[in-house]
C-alpha cells in the first residue's frame, strides 16, 4: 500500500519568510499550549492519524527503571529497548512504497547501493522527557526570547532550554538547533574513519573536552547574559602525522557582536597562535579533509552565509533511539563497511521533523550551495542533512545518531555518518564504542580557564 506524505501546513505565511525583522514573541495564550497539546519544547504530543508515530509519553526522566547505569563516569549507554526488533525493512526493491517518507539523500543512497543499503524501521518510541527546570525555561523563553541582529543572536532568553519552542521562521528554528539543552561538561575520546570507495580506512582519533556554561543546571531559568555559549578543546592523536596538534574554540552567544574565536597549538614549534578564521567550510581536524568544521552535528556556527527558510514538518524515517549502535560491544570492523555503515546496527523510526532549508547568500562562498536540515520535533536536534554542490546537484547525505543520555536527562550526539554520493566514500565520525569509556557527561569538572591560550599551551608542557 502506498503511504501518503504528510506535510504539516504552517500556521502562517510568516513561517516561510527569510526576513527576521517581523518576528515577535508568542502570546501567553499560545505559550500556554506548552505542556498541554504540545510538549514543553513544542512538539505535538499526539501521534499521527494512522498510528505509525506514537503519542508522546515522557514517562522516563533520567535512567529508566530496571536499568543498571552509573552516570557521569563514562559508562557505555545501556539499551532500554533490548527486545525491540525491526517491524519492516526498507530496501531498494520496496523503496517506492515508502518514498513519500524519505529524503532525496536517502533515495540516492538506495540508488547508489541497491544491494547493500537498507533501513531497518522500528516501533517509534517517545518515552523520555526533559526535566521540569528545562520545561520551565522553555515556557519563559516562548514569551520573552527574540531574535536580534538579523538572526545572529537572541535576546530575552533564559538558560536551560531552546529559545523558540513555537518558532515563526527559519532563523528561530536554527537558534533552537544551535541552543538546545545539551551536556554541560563533556570529555571523550572519539575515533573517525575516513572510508574510501573501496573500503580502505584512514583513522583519526581525538581527545575532546567541551564546556557549555549555558547548560549548567544551576543556571537554568536565569537570564542568559553570557557572551560565550560554549568552549571546546581538541587534541589530535591520529593520524600520526597530526599527532599532538591541538586547538581550542570559544562559541559566542551572538555572532554579530562577537565572533567564534580559536587558537591552535603546533607541537613542532611548540607555539600557540590565534586563527584568523575558524568554521564554515574549513576541514575538521582528524577527518582527512573530508568533513567541514560547520558539519559537526550537521550544522554549527555562524548563520551569516545562508538564508534560512522553515518549510514546515514532514513525517520522515530518521535515525532515533540509537542505543544498539553505541553499545560497548560494537566492533568497528563489524560497523564500518564499504559504501556505508552496517545497517544491522542502525535504527530508524518514523518521526515528525521540521524541514529547514539553508540557501547560500549572494556574494558568499561555501562548498554547499544549499543544505536541507531535518530537525527532530521532540528534541530540536538536526538528525539528517542533504547537501548540494555549487551546481545545485545533490552531493552528500548525512545522518546524526542521538540517544537519550541518562547522565544529563537530555539527548547526546553519538555517531554521525557523512556520505559522499559522488565518490562513494564516507566519514564515520564520533565513534567511541571501542574506547575504554564512553562520553563522560555532566561531571562538572571543567572550567572556562581550561579553554584559554594559556591552557592550550600547557598541553605541550
Amino acid at each position: 500500500m502506498k503511504r501518503v506524505m504528510w506535510w504539516v501546513p504552517l500556521a502562517a505565511t510568516a513561517l516561510l519568510m527569510t526576513s527576521v525583522h517581523v518576528t515577535a514573541k508568542v502570546s501567553p495564550e499560545e505559550a500556554d499550549r506548552l505542556g498541554k497539546d504540545l510538549t514543553c519544547v513544542g512538539a505535538e504530543k499526539a501521534g499521527n492519524k494512522d498510528g505509525t508515530i506514537p503519542p508522546f509519553t515522557g514517562k522516563w526522566l533520567g535512567t529508566p527503571p530496571g536499568i543498571n547505569y552509573k552516570p557521569n563516569v563514562g559508562e557505555h549507554i545501556v539499551n532500554p529497548y533490548p527486545d525491540d526488533k525491526p517491524i519492516y525493512t526498507i530496501t531498494a526493491e520496496n523503496m517506492a512504497q515508502y518514498a513519500d517518507h524519505l529524503t532525496d539523500g536517502q533515495k540516492a543512497m538506495f540508488a547508489k547501493y541497491p544491494k547493500t543499503y537498507r533501513m531497518p524501521v522500528y516501533q517509534g518510541r517517545r518515552d523520555f522527557r526533559y526535566s521540569d527546570a528545562v520545561c520551565a525555561a522553555a515556557k519563559k523563553n516562548a514569551v520573552s526570547a527574540q531574535l536580534v541582529d538579523n538572526g545572529m543572536g537572541v535576546t530575552g532568553m533564559v538558560y536551560g532550554a531552546i529559545p523558540f519552542p513555537i518558532p515563526k521562521n527559519g532563523y528561530e528554528a536554527l537558534m533552537n538547533e544551535t541552543l538546545p539543552t545539551r551536556a554541560w561538561t563533556e570529555s571523550n575520546r572519539h575515533d573517525t574513519a575516513a572510508v574510501n570507495p573501496s573500503g580502505g580506512i584512514t583513522w583519526g582519533r581525538q581527545n575532546n573536552l567541551n564546556l557549555a556554561p549555558i547548560n549548567n543546571p544551576a543556571n537554568f531559568g536565569q537570564p542568559a547574559d553570557a557572551t560565550v555559549q560554549a568552549y571546546s578543546l581538541q587534541l589530535t592523536l591520529l593520524p600520526t602525522r597530526e599527532y599532538g596538534n591541538a586547538s581550542i574554540s570559544q562559541e559566542p552567544m551572538n555572532f554579530a557582536t562577537n565572533k567564534r574565536l580559536a587558537w591552535s597549538y603546533d607541537p613542532g614549534t611548540r607555539r600557540v597562535r590565534q586563527l584568523p578564521e575558524f568554521g564554515f567550510d574549513q576541514p575538521l581536524g582528524g577527518t582527512s579533509g573530508l568533513l567541514m568544521i560547520d558539519e559537526d552535528r550537521l550544522f554549527n556556527g555562524s548563520p551569516e552565509r545562508y538564508d534560512f527558510k522553515l518549510l514546515g514538518k514532514r513525517e520522515i524515517y530518521v535515525p532515533a533511539d540509537a542505543y544498539k549502535l553505541h553499545g560497548g560491544d560494537v566492533k568497528y570492523a563489524d560497523l564500518i563497511k564499504p559504501g556505508h555503515a552496517n545497517p544491522d546496527y542502525m535504527r530508524y523510526e518514523l518521526r515528525r521533523v521540521w524541514v529547514l532549508e539553508a540557501d547560500l547568500k549572494p556574494g558568499y562562498r561555501h562548498i554547499y550551495k544549499k543544505r536541507m536540515l531535518y530537525l527532530d520535533e521532540d528534541t530540536w536536534h538536526a538528525v539528517m542533512a542533504d547537501n548540494y554542490d555549487a551546481r545545485g546537484e545533490l552531493w552528500k547525505h548525512a545522518e546524526q545518531n542521538y540517544y537519550y543520555a541518562y547522565d544529563m536527562d537530555a539527548w547526546e550526539a553519538g555517531n554521525a555518518f557523512y556520505y559522499d554520493l559522488n565518490s562513494g566514500g564516507y566519514v564515520a565520525y564520533n565513534l567511541f564504542q571501542e574506547a575504554q569509556k564512553g562520553p563522560v557527561l555532566n561531571k562538572g569538572d571543567l572550567r572556562a580557564a581550561d579553554f584559554t591560550p594559556e591552557g592550550l599551551r600547557s598541553i605541550g608542557n
